[in-house]
């Protein structure tokens, strides 16, 4: 205990006066510059940093219809921003067009043989599926006519449960085709989650499928749309319909029998609408073309409802520029269809721009951790995009394997959350062959697309840093009082986004008070404003601005560890942690600290070839002091077998959290590796008690604090 004094006493007295609720302790080191090669700024659509001033402030909102021109539109726009209602933005306002007719009808007249889509199936010895765009709106149609022959039409909802397998894509499109508005739940999700899903959208008819590949089993899907229609139920939602895709034609692959009246084939169904065509719809630009809902809260989920005119020009225009995808490129997307970043970069934003996107079904390192090189090779693929989670998991269990393969990347992606400069440098380095430029991009599943990223034809990226603010976009950090954090001070505070943008999501489906509260009211003194300026958006975030203007994202606000004061990033105390040879894998988690309020306990996973030891332990803790400080001082350091993760591969940092705090860890059934769970308790605390730590009673507010943390 008087260690953990000290530790406080040590601390600078200027930096604990200036800790507000809003300041994060930021230590990182700022890291170099890599330009990008000329070969890429070449042949990149944007290449002349002049781009930046046709976006400017002074030229919003105008300046977002050179992305709105990217599309295929029946009625030109009357306005282009309507404030009148603020914060709900109305973009486009007037204007009509249909998703479904621009990433695939107009693509016909000059890319009918193209490869719209190439799927990738997890067992290797079974073909790849090359589905060009006329075959594309061949299946679109059809499935349409299903759709529109059970009732459905503009405004209602349907829900997808569902892998990745080509007929998602399809069924998106379709429902997009005749207006439905589609909610697509991550295949990982238990029926359960789906069905609350379905209550909360309205949908009368569940699309799913009977079974899928995910590391060499073949998954009983099926059995969860049963779950699924009973949660629902429980809520008052009758499901009529469960259209059920089979993974082999013909074949049922589920164990779970088919409900008589209820369950149906969609390979039955389409037998009676071969060939036939359905008109797309044209509808209002500012139509909800789908709903999202985000993951991890513990209380209602939030169905993020995206416009078809916002969304997909934004996602167009940031997949031309920020993607910088050709026509003629073959883009991977590593990522799943059940998540944002599958909506916006895997089906609408490449498909709109008529390139050729790669759907892989599996797991990605099945059967070995070759496997994303060994398709790359195979399919040419030069343009790759996944999320620091798989290439954290990567390089843990292959880090030599991309040398063995002959691809070439001319630019690679990272999404969905902060990268530790350490990873960054073994994706640069090892993956894209020191050769690929690398756009590391922040934004969220209510923005719809890139916010934070370095356009690649022309500024260096910088490892740990998203970059500058994307185009047409107005980034500011704030402290909890609403002043400006400036650029270079070496602070951290909340990034704002002061501007609406095309992709910005319209509400919270039917809960607009919530959408308001949580993302608009914090900075907002006059909530009869119809002034956008007076609607800065509340992203949730802490960031830190260097001089040159490129944010640094630290993660979520609420998951900071607030240790006497100092309120310190998780992402930052992991990635210091990371820095450690031996260590594949950090988190960090807050355990509830007479003294201090919260201490830190890092949990890490080790490299293959490395086995726990002391000495492992001593060089993370010594990192953490030596490039953050005393403050930091882990109070425990559990090497553990493996992380708890969810089916996506997320580290399930509530669950670890929970056992450092002697709490209920919740339900774990939908992670990927529930059994890790029980041992992780056992080691942890097992030894906790060898050292006299005795579980203390928590308080209801902090069982609510270790219950959430971690949750997006």
């Amino acid at each position: 205990m008087a260690d953990d004094l000290n530790d406080v006493t040590d601390t600078d007295e200027d930096e604990v006066s200036e800790s507000s609720e809003a300041l994060i302790a930021v230590h990182w080191t700022d890291e170099g510059y890599y330009p990008p090669p000329a070969s890429f700024v070449a042949q990149a659509n944007a290449s002349d940093p002049a781009i930046r001033e046709q976006f400017t402030e002074d030229k919003f909102p105008d300046s977002f219809t050179a992305y709105a021109d990217l599309l295929t539109w029946f009625k030109r726009w009357d306005t282009v921003l309507d404030t009148s209602n603020a914060p709900f933005w109305k973009w486009f306002v007037g204007g009509e067009l249909n998703a479904s007719y621009n990433c695939v009808d107009r693509h016909l007249a000059d890319k009918a043989n193209k490869a719209a889509l190439i799927w990738v199936p997890e067992p290797e010895n079974e073909a790849h599926q090359a589905i060009t765009y006329r075959e594309l709106y061949v299946r679109v149609n059809e499935f349409a006519a299903v759709l529109k022959e059970l009732g459905l039409k503009a405004g209602d909802r349907i829900t997808f449960h569902m892998p990745m397998v080509p007929e998602l894509p399809i069924a998106m499109l379709a429902a997009a085709r005749l207006g439905i508005v589609h909610s697509q739940v991550f295949a990982g999700f238990s029926g359960t989650a789906a069905g609350h899903r379905i209550a909360d959208s309205g949908s009368t008819v569940l699309v799913t499928v009977d079974g899928y590949y995910r590391s060499g089993e073949l998954l009983d899907h099926k059995v969860k749309a049963d779950e699924a229609v009973e949660a629902a139920a429980k809520e008052g939602q009758q499901v009529d319909k469960v259209l059920v895709f089979r993974r082999y034609p013909g074949l049922y692959s589920a164990a779970t029998p088919m409900v008589e009246g209820r369950d149906v084939f969609v390979d039955d169904l389409l037998a009676a609408h071969k060939g036939e065509l359905v008109e797309p719809v044209a509808l209002q630009a500012t139509d909800p073309l789908f709903l999202m809902y985000t993951s991890g809260t513990t209380g209602r989920p939030k169905g993020c409802q995206h416009s078809i005119g916002g969304y997909l020009s934004y996602v167009a225009g940031t997949s031309k520029y920020y993607q910088d995808i050709h026509p003629d490129d073959t883009y991977w997307c590593m990522a799943d269809i059940g998540w944002i970043t599958g909506h916006s970069y895997i089906v609408y934003g490449p498909l709109s721009l008529g390139t050729t996107s790669v759907l892989y079904e599996g797991t990605p390192n099945y059967p070995d951790a070759g496997r994303p090189w060994r398709i790359a090779v195979q399919l040419g693929v030069n343009i790759f995009h996944t999320s620091p989670t798989a290439i954290r998991m990567l390089r843990k269990v292959g880090p030599d394997e991309p040398a063995k393969y002959d691809y070439h990347f001319k630019h690679m992606t990272t999404v969905g959350e902060p990268i530790e400069p350490e990873v960054w440098r073994w994706y640069y380095e090892s993956v894209g062959k020191g050769k690929a430029v690398i756009v590391d991009t922040w934004w969220q599943t209510e923005t719809g697309g890139f916010l934070g990223s370095t356009l690649p034809g022309i500024d260096p990226a910088k490892p740990g840093s998203c970059g500058p603010a994307a185009l047409g976009i107005l980034p500011v950090i704030l402290d909890e009082d609403g002043n400006e954090v400036p650029a270079g001070s070496g602070k951290a505070g909340n990034i704002v986004i002061r501007n609406p943008w095309p992709g910005v999501f319209q509400t919270i489906w039917g809960q607009p008070e919530r959408f308001v509260s949580t993302y608009y009211a914090k900075y907002n003194n006059d909530p009869k404003s119809t002034d956008w300026h007076d609607w800065p958006y509340f992203a949730g975030d802490g960031a830190t601005e260097a001089a040159d203007g490129y944010f640094r994202i630290l993660g979520r606000v609420d998951d900071v560890i607030n240790v006497a004061g100092h309120r310190l990033g998780t992402k930052e105390l992991e990635s210091v942690a990371l820095t450690v040879n031996e260590v594949a894998e950090a988190a960090a988690v807050p355990v509830v600290d007479d003294v201090r309020g919260r201490v830190v306990e890092m949990y890490i996973a080790l490299k293959p070839g490395f086995a726990a030891s002391p000495e492992i332990e001593a060089k993370v803790r010594d990192a953490i002091v030596k490039d953050i400080g005393k403050i930091a001082r882990p109070k425990n350091i559990w090497i553990v077998p493996d992380m708890p993760k969810t089916r996506s591969g997320k580290i399930m940092r509530r669950v670890i959290a929970a056992t450092s705090n002697f709490t209920d860890t919740g339900d774990i059934t939908t992670l990927a590796n529930p059994e890790i769970v029980e041992k992780i308790r056992q080691q942890v605390q097992s030894a906790k008690h060898a050292k006299g730590e005795v579980p203390r009673e928590l308080s209801e507010a902090e069982l609510n604090e270790i219950k959430s943390f971690g949750a997006e």
